[in-house]
């Protein structure tokens, strides 16, 4: 029904529309994914401010009419995360986040537990508590959206032999047997298999290796971008190809 209506939001992403508005992707509370309009945001005098960038938890009104897209009416700060924007293993580490939650979220879909571990990653970050944030919140994620990796046992045979390897066309840890059987199966050893498994039932900041948390983003990075089937763009910065 159109109309207005007031929410919670987190700011995704934004991108210019005509010489003075934008598109603003956010992750509201109640209301899941919204695109919507802000107008006249880029003019010198806009009333929005700096308000609507990306990280920013914000106090929106919106107006949603007939079309796809709703409207910004009115934006209050409730938390900036400047600091991520201040530091750069934040900023790449937060643009991981925000852009995993909108090329995985599906449009007005409600998920307040998906709100919730993003602004619960976002404050890790801003807090300083980075260690591992990138792939605690990428499994954390998987798993509430439908994706969790088995991490236990063989995901193929379902046994408890040692396990060896990841893949991510058959849903998470394999066996030295079937790893060498699954061509598309990645090496990964088994402390960072434990690793993962610990990060998916961790508060954020779990300490570790900085190398073994590599190995278990680049992982992770291979098992999210084969069930999304579309590029994850900042996990490049942080685990090339």
């Amino acid at each position: 029904m159109p109309g207005l209506y007031r929410d919670e939001a987190i700011v995704l992403k934004t991108i210019k529309l005509g010489e003075a508005d934008r598109i603003v992707t956010v992750f509201t509370r109640g209301h899941g994914k919204v695109r919507a309009v802000a107008k006249g945001i880029r003019k010198t005098k806009s009333r929005f401010g700096g308000r609507l960038e990306p990280f920013s938890r914000v106090d929106l009104m919106l107006y949603k009419g007939k079309g796809a897209l709703d409207t910004i009416t009115a934006a209050d700060i409730l938390s900036s995360f400047d600091e991520l924007r201040a530091d750069y293993a934040r900023l790449t580490a937060g643009a991981v986040a925000v852009e995993v939650v909108e090329k995985i979220t599906e449009e007005r879909e409600r998920s307040p537990s998906v709100y919730a571990l993003l602004l619960a990653g976002l404050e890790s970050l801003a807090q300083g508590r980075c260690d591992n944030v990138v792939p605690a919140f990428l499994v954390k994620l998987l798993s509430l959206s439908g994706y969790h990796p088995q991490l236990q046992v063989c995901v193929s045979c379902g046994t408890g032999a040692l396990l060896s390897g990841f893949s991510a066309a058959a849903g998470g840890a394999v066996c030295e047997e079937c790893g060498r059987v699954d061509r598309g199966a990645q090496r990964l050893a088994p402390d960072r298999i434990a690793l993962l498994a610990r990060l998916l039932t961790s508060d954020f900041g779990y300490p570790s290796d900085p190398q073994a948390g590599l190995d278990v983003t680049a992982a992770l990075r291979s098992y999210a971008e084969y069930h999304l089937e579309r590029p994850l763009k900042s996990l490049r910065f942080l685990v090339p190809a």
